[in-house]
């Protein structure tokens, strides 16, 4: 569908037409269709508008630590802060507040969990082959380049490129993450500790844990509101909405306030392999899924979502 001026991006100054979009692969681990403007002066300016606060923020988490005014032990109070309540709540109100239909979209959960496997993969083969670690360090180094940062960093970015499907994005991203991928790599790291336990009974008892994850639990439970046609009150549904904007902005100072005191100094290869898997092979991984999924009876994904 042809873009035009009536379909532009909220909070947005330019007017993208068709041959604008572009896909964009944030380095969260993702793949989102981001609408850029193209052969424009000002396309940078554009650019460093979005991205400074999202720098800032960071900045000023990792200044305001480092100047003493929030201790380290401050940074892990903040974190559970937006794991146990921001983001769930957050989860609450886009699961809520849309239809099922709405929420569920198989090309992107396709797309994102066949990247996340092909990461997961080809890491571990790599770096049992080619950097020869230990099964346990391997499957360490798998879970650093396939989990995203999706609620720390991908979301606060999303929302501002995205703002209307950002929220979606970050439900489906958890689904595949907490349902798939983290309890595979957990079942992976216990077998690799040489537990008694076999892998699918492990994988059982990781996902049974996930009953009581804050942020599965509001997940579902928006999901039976919407389901069931309930209108929340008011003072309900605003509550709701403090605590789930209160999570961008604490996301990113935290993880300024957690770099102070990371030592930097020889991090080696192990690191790097890690850094590239994690912001250029599993985005590469997801993005030619995406391309690829008409080839696969899938329908494309849809710049609306």
């Amino acid at each position: 569908m042809p873009v035009t001026k009536e379909k532009m991006l909220p909070n947005s100054t330019f007017y993208p037409t068709e041959k604008d979009l572009v896909p964009f692969v944030n380095f969260t681990g993702y793949a989102a269709p981001v609408i850029l403007q193209k052969s424009n002066s000002s396309t940078m300016l554009n650019i460093l508008s979005i991205t400074g606060p999202i720098y800032l923020t960071i900045f000023l988490g990792y200044l305001t630590t480092r100047m003493g005014l929030f201790a380290k032990a401050d940074m892990q109070v903040l974190g559970k802060f937006v794991i146990n309540l921001a983001l769930p709540t957050l989860l609450f109100k886009v699961s809520s507040q849309r239809q099922l239909g709405e929420i569920i979209n198989v090309s992107y959960l396709f797309a994102y969990l066949v990247g996340s496997l092909l990461v997961v993969g080809g890491g571990y083969f790599w770096s049992r082959r080619v950097g020869d670690h230990s099964p346990l360090a391997s499957t360490f180094n798998v879970m650093g380049m396939s989990c995203s940062n999706s609620g720390f960093v991908g979301y606060p970015i999303l929302l501002i490129f995205l703002e209307p499907i950002a929220g979606v994005c970050l439900a489906l991203n958890l689904i595949v993450e907490n349902l798939v991928i983290l309890p595979l790599l957990l079942a992976m790291a216990e077998q690799s500790r040489g537990g008694d336990l076999p892998w699918y009974r492990l994988l059982l008892r990781t996902l049974s844990r996930l009953v009581v994850n804050p942020m599965i639990v509001a997940l579902i439970a928006g999901v039976c509101v919407s389901l069931a046609g309930v209108s929340l009150p008011v003072t309900v549904t605003r509550t709701v909405s403090l605590f789930a904007l209160s999570s961008s902005a604490l996301s990113l100072f935290f993880i300024g306030g957690t770099l102070v005191g990371v030592p930097f100094r020889g991090i080696g290869s192990r690191i790097v392999s890690i850094v590239l898997g994690k912001l250029v092979f599993h985005p590469l991984a997801v993005f030619i899924t995406l391309l690829l999924l008409p080839l696969m009876g899938f329908p494309p994904l849809d710049a609306s979502m």
